[in-house]
């Protein structure tokens, strides 16, 4: 019995609670017609009657949306970038090449290689940053430019600092391949033919520069070997010899110094 009492009392404070809910809520009266007479005419003040002004407040394809959709595909498309269209490549491969001439394997380690090279790439590439900033992104924050707009203005100063290192030679195999006319001047060439031929000049330097940083060292490795063998000893390496004296010849000339220099100005 006790049970059906708390059962009934429980559904009865449970219908209650539901029928308050339940109810509708009374609309709100209606102003009288006689304040709305003296309010005046409603005026649409917030939307302004020239359709241009929609494209300066960002209603237009300057919208965020738009923006954030922009720098999400930039920054997907950084590696890529910095790889292409920047002096990474020469300088990752004219260290690999240091790092073989001298016998080392994995001294620097792959890491400090390529966070030096980004490091130089970044000095580098400043200038031709700071110019993109001040006239694409600039702009595009103030909502002067939409994203299109800032993106054709940032390629100038990227085309003009590629078209001063690539090789005319790798310009016209590309223009051939794409079947395009010759351009008149170095700012008409596609990025379609730049940005290949422009991979393909750096490759070229730096196995160039390589190739020379290799032969002094290549010259120690003949003489230790020769003396080796002439003296007879032959159960002992010649690079066991060569290394130690590779290491003393390249700090004796501070190497680093002279290398990194030399790439720093082959970029002036």
């Amino acid at each position: 019995m006790k049970r059906l009492a708390l059962t009934t009392i429980l559904l009865t404070l449970l219908f209650s609670v539901s029928s308050a809910f339940a109810k509708p809520k009374a609309a709100p009266a209606a102003p009288p017609a006689q304040t709305l007479m003296q309010a005046g005419p409603l005026r649409l003040s917030t939307v302004p009657s020239n359709p241009d002004e929609l494209k300066v407040t960002g209603m237009g394809s300057s919208s965020p949306q738009w923006t954030i959709v922009a720098l999400l595909t930039f920054l997907t498309l950084i590696p890529s970038l910095i790889i292409c269209m920047t002096p990474f490549a020469r300088l990752l491969i004219v260290f690999h090449f240091l790092r073989q001439a001298l016998g080392l394997q994995t001294t620097p380690s792959n890491q400090t290689l390529i966070g030096l090279s980004l490091i130089m790439t970044f000095f580098i590439m400043q200038p031709v940053a700071n110019t993109i900033f001040n006239t694409a992104i600039t702009p595009m924050q103030d909502g002067q430019i939409t994203p299109m707009q800032a993106v054709e203005r940032g390629a100038i100063p990227v085309r003009q600092f590629m078209t001063h290192y690539v090789r005319e030679k790798d310009v016209e195999l590309f223009l051939e391949m794409a079947k395009e006319p010759r351009p008149a001047n170095k700012e008409d060439i596609s990025f379609r033919v730049l940005l290949p031929a422009y991979i393909l000049s750096e490759l070229k330097a730096g196995f160039q520069i390589g190739a020379v940083l290799f032969l002094p060292f290549l010259v120690v490795d003949m003489v230790v070997a020769s003396i080796t063998t002439s003296v007879g000893m032959m159960q002992l390496p010649p690079v066991v010899i060569s290394t130690p004296l590779k290491l003393l010849l390249f700090l004796m000339v501070d190497g680093w110094h002279l290398l990194v220099g030399a790439l720093m100005r082959s970029f002036t």
